[in-house]
């Protein structure tokens, strides 16, 4: 019997995944000091940051849609809300909420020193009490939150998030994992190993988005909701 042949977008790629992110991050330029400063802290302390390729692309995206009303899931020290705003128009504002009381406070100094607390509002709590008392409808959403909680949090997402508005979700491939057997996955990230998998299920089967599974960053999933 003949082989099939693949097609050419079915065939594995030739050049080495870490090559080329490293190639793709060398033509980011310089962002401001003050993110240059959080990235540099970011790298010595392990705190979890948005990667180059994701900030590139939430700027890109949010160049295009030019959204007034932003929700953020996960602030960590303020980084990705201020990569956010910066291209956001002048009456745009970010809603962004975490559950650590130290890295919020972090946050809001790093935000204080960039001059637009006005344009920021920071929350502290877990993310599936606050989304519970926030109001419709947001332009679009960054979850970038615990990973565990994604499947969760998206009954309330969608909620809040406005018709033809954006969901963007990080970190959705996990190093790679994602693709192993739960059984070769350590027994303590099976949890999330097996909520990943749902969410990324759960947004590409739901009427209501039209959904890309991107392999930028860690992976990230752009999901819009239909009118």
């Amino acid at each position: 019997m003949m082989e099939r042949q693949l097609l050419p977008w079915e065939a594995a790629p030739d050049m080495d995944a870490e090559r080329l992110s490293v190639y793709l991050r060398s033509l980011e330029p310089d962002g401001p000091p003050l993110l240059q400063e959080m990235e540099q802290r970011a790298r010595k302390e392990y705190i979890p940051v948005i990667r180059p390729e994701t900030a590139a692309f939430l700027r890109t995206i949010l160049t295009v849609r030019k959204p007034r009303r932003v929700l953020e899931i996960g602030t960590a020290i303020g980084y990705s809300a201020l990569v956010m705003l910066s291209v956001l128009p002048p009456e745009g504002h970010i809603t962004t909420m975490e559950l650590s009381e130290e890295r919020l406070a972090d946050a809001r100094e790093y935000i204080r020193r960039a001059g637009v607390s006005d344009r920021i509002t920071l929350l502290q709590g877990d993310a599936g009490e606050i989304l519970q008392d926030l109001a419709p409808a947001f332009d679009f959403i960054f979850l970038d939150g615990p990973k565990g909680q994604y499947p969760l949090l998206l009954p309330d997402l969608l909620r809040l998030l406005a018709p033809e508005g954006i969901l963007v979700s990080d970190n959705v491939l996990q190093e790679g994992t994602l693709l192993e057997s739960r059984y070769a996955i350590p027994r303590r990230e099976r949890t999330i190993h097996a909520r990943m998998r749902e969410f990324l299920y759960e947004i590409k089967h739901r009427n209501e988005l039209e959904t890309a599974i991107l392999p930028v960053g860690d992976g990230v999933a752009v999901s819009v909701r239909k009118s």
